[in-house]
């Protein structure tokens, strides 16, 4: 067997997650693709361009998934969405309170980053509130609290959360050619929605939807193929080098922020190192912050009072608790689980959606009192 360099695989696994969210965030400062702009869209104005873009997003992620897994190149069960056990509490509860924070700190993680890129100084609040309360959620306080009550409650499975494999458990038919399938149906379904609406077909509308959907394809196979290793030469077992989660990853911003934090607080401590989480936050920012320069739309921005100050704590706060509680984001369980078909991903999705519509529904009622 010859040698495996994992140092050099770790480095072209960095380098290209680096590649690919620079361009994420880019594409994103341009084509102002945004979840909670898309819902606001709709509930304020009744406008589902951007939310056309997002379900663009998830169409192409679940057809090139599909294509991924059907070839060998990727296994979407060997994903923290795949779970056989379905916490599906978390994923509503979790999801509603991420919808809810998002609202109030105008904008999910993903489109934080993207803020502070182009120069938004709340979205800096935003982003240490989040960062903070995701680690809270994932080993302290918090984490006490979500393992103590929403889960504890959950429903075991014969297999994986994943439809193909539920479907492949009492049909016999080959899980990967079930993956293939579904994906291409679905995410088609999907994807000729999106196009059928003539007005949402312009040059940002098709970038946005069709590009954020292929980096999703694009980091399943960076940290799923190219960043797989089968027996790593010092622990002899198979790994997923440079995941903070140990399994392949795509894109989410959450649990990524507290890990940034920890980077940046203990840089020191040599066993704190770059992971395809970190590296994310990091190309994002800087991928904004490169077309909000070169288009001359960087903007220095402030909190306008008081109450401005703390509903963007309190939505950081929010998502961040919310965002780890359901496992992932807008783009962690609206676009890279979806993308695998999980059960779970569904299920948070419908709770973010909900929330944020709750949250501007209560908006709303706090500006008519102010009447």
């Amino acid at each position: 067997m010859p040698d495996i360099d994992v140092s050099a695989i770790t480095r072209t696994v960095l380098a290209s997650t680096f590649v690919l969210t620079f361009l994420f965030g880019a594409v994103l400062q341009r084509t102002h693709f945004c979840t909670m702009g898309a819902v606001s869209d709709i509930v304020n104005m009744g406008d589902w361009s951007r939310m056309r873009m997002w379900v663009l997003a998830i169409g192409i992620a679940m057809m090139g998934t599909g294509v991924l897994a059907w070839a060998g190149l990727i296994d979407p069960v060997r994903t923290i969405y795949a779970a056989s056990r379905l916490t599906w509490l978390s994923a509503l509860v979790g999801g509603a309170l991420f919808g809810f924070g998002m609202v109030l700190a105008s904008g999910c993680g993903s489109k934080t980053l993207v803020r502070i890129g182009a120069g938004n100084l709340k979205s800096v609040v935003v982003f240490v509130f989040l960062g903070l309360s995701a680690y809270m959620t994932l080993r302290g306080l918090f984490g006490v609290v979500r393992v103590g009550t929403v889960d504890a409650v959950a429903v075991t499975l014969p297999t994986s959360q994943d439809l193909p494999s539920l479907i492949a458990n009492g049909s016999g038919i080959a899980r990967g050619t079930l993956q293939l399938g579904l994906g291409l149906a679905v995410g088609g379904a999907l994807t000729l929605w999106a196009l059928a609406a003539k007005g949402f077909r312009t040059f940002d509308n098709l970038l946005g939807g069709i590009a954020v959907g292929l980096i999703i394809v694009a980091m399943w196979y960076v940290s799923g193929h190219l960043g797989f290793v089968a027996e790593d030469p010092q622990t002899l077992e198979e790994v997923f080098v440079a995941t903070n989660s140990g399994r392949m990853e795509s894109l989410s911003f959450v649990a990524p922020y507290a890990y940034t934090l920890d980077w940046l607080m203990m840089f020191s401590d040599k066993s704190k190192v770059l992971t395809i989480g970190i590296v994310s936050v990091i190309g994002v920012i800087a991928g904004a912050a490169a077309y909000a320069l070169a288009s001359r739309t960087f903007r220095w921005e402030g909190f306008g009072n008081a109450e401005d100050v703390a509903n963007h704590m309190v939505g950081g706060i929010l998502m961040g608790a919310g965002g780890v509680t359901a496992l992932g984001c807008t783009v962690g369980q609206g676009l890279s689980g979806v993308s695998t078909l999980a059960v779970g991903s569904f299920i948070a999705l419908a709770g973010i959606l909900a929330g944020a519509v709750a949250a501007f529904r209560y908006q709303m009622w706090r500006l008519d009192r102010m009447v």
